[in-house]
Formats: C-alpha cells, structure tokens, sequence
C-alpha cells in the first residue's frame, strides 16, 4: 500500500502536469530513506453551505488565481493532499479541497435529509460546492472516491472540468457488474468494509482502537488491514473558520 506522501508526490505531479502542461514523471517510489513529512495540518478550514450539506474545506493560493480542487477518497481524508495544496498553491492557484459527505467537518444542513452514498450524488456535493465558490470551471484530481467523483462530473458536467487528474482506485462504477461476486480470494480482502459497516464493528472500533491499529495476525488480508489503519489513524485537528460566499 503506497504511502500517504509517496501518493502526495504522485498525484502533485499529475496535477502539476494538468495545470502546468508538464508531463513529469510519475514512477517515484517511496524509499526507507524519504524525508519527515514536511506538513502536518491545514491552516484553519473553512465551512460554506451547499446544496444539502456544510461543506468543510481547506483552501490555498490566491483568490482569484484558476481553481484547482482535490478529492479524497475513503477511509481517508483532506489530509492526503497536505503536502500537495501548497505546491499548487505556489503556482498561483486556487486550491479547494473538500471534505466529502460523511467526512470531518462536512454535516447535513437537514436531519430529515436522506443519507445517500451513491457515486453521482457525491459529484452532485461537488458541482453544489462549486457553485457556493461562484466557480465556474476548474481543474478536478482525486483518487479512490475522489477519482470516480472527478470522472463522473467530467461526464455529465464537462463544462465545469477545464483539467481532470485520476489517480488509483474507482472509474465511473458499473452497479450491474457489482452485482457479480468475486472469487473468494478477493472477497476477503474486502472484510473491513462490512464489519465497520455494523454496530458491532462501530463498537469494537472505539474499544479497541490501539488494538485494531497494532492488529497484523496471518488471517487478516494485507489489503484490508493497511487500509484500515488509515481509517483509524490520529489526525491533528485543524482550527475551523466559518465563511460565507460573497
């Protein structure tokens, strides 16, 4: 499982070659001896109201400059981008990065608002964001959920997607092929998904957590048990700013 600034340094080279018109290399490989992450924490986020949520956001570079907005995927966080929105943002570029629906400081503005997860309604949070941002079109990178959300508005909303940077993980999700099982082997590697999908997994994790994060018995897939430490990791809290649109 890639590391969490070798991903940072892979997809600030893409997005650098989206915005920039570079074509970098993207084979760099973490290595025992790469540097101290240099960032920790975002300065303090913002909140903006748009369409059904408060959106929770970070944002860098100068006001005006062309919008570049970076999406997350799950069970991570904006935090995936810490090292990245500062190079971007060096460039002279708007960076925007949200967290997604059912993530950090993002709420529902209603509590009779149906929670949905479905890959379109999640673009649909973007477009409303953007919208709230009074951005017109900007350059999307994500990966994992934030890939599929970047290629889903790229598709149904082109207008709005001046570049698109799709690292990893999910393109546009066939529901009907999903349907179809596995074999066995692959199945398991996605345990985590339905036990903290439950109850009992929701119990288990605030118990025992620091048991959960050491936990690398031989029966646990390495895929399952790398993710969800991630899932689990302490984060630096970030002060939150609520703004408004003007």
């Amino acid at each position: 499982m890639i590391n969490r600034r070798a991903f940072g340094k892979m997809v600030g080279a893409g997005a650098a070659a989206a915005l920039l018109g570079n074509r970098p290399s993207l084979s760099w490989a973490a290595t025992p001896h790469e540097p101290a992450l240099r960032n920790t924490s975002f300065g303090p986020l913002k909140q903006i109201n748009a369409g059904v949520l408060n959106v929770g956001y970070a944002e860098a570079g100068p006001a005006d400059g062309p919008a570049a907005v970076l999406l997350h995927g799950w069970p991570y966080d904006i935090h995936s981008y810490v090292d990245v929105a500062p190079l971007l943002a060096a460039e002279g570029y708007r960076v925007i990065v949200p967290y997604l629906r059912g993530h950090g400081t993002t709420r529902f503005l209603s509590d009779k608002t149906f929670r949905n997860a479905q890959q379109a309604v999640i673009a649909l949070d973007v477009i409303a964001l953007l919208d709230a941002l009074k951005i017109e079109q900007a350059t999307l990178a994500g990966f994992d959920w934030g890939s599929r959300t970047a290629d889903i508005i790229a598709v149904l909303w082109p207008r709005r997607c001046k570049a698109l940077v799709s690292v990893t993980g999910y393109l546009i999700t066939n529901r009907e092929s999903n349907r179809k099982p596995l074999p066995p082997k692959a199945e398991w590697a996605w345990w985590y998904q339905y036990y903290f999908a439950t109850e009992r997994g929701r119990l288990g994790l605030e118990e025992n957590r620091h048991d959960w994060r050491s936990s690398s018995g031989s029966s646990t897939p390495r895929r399952g048990i790398s993710m969800m430490r991630r899932s689990i990791a302490p984060r630096r809290p970030s002060k939150i700013r609520t703004t408004s649109a003007s």
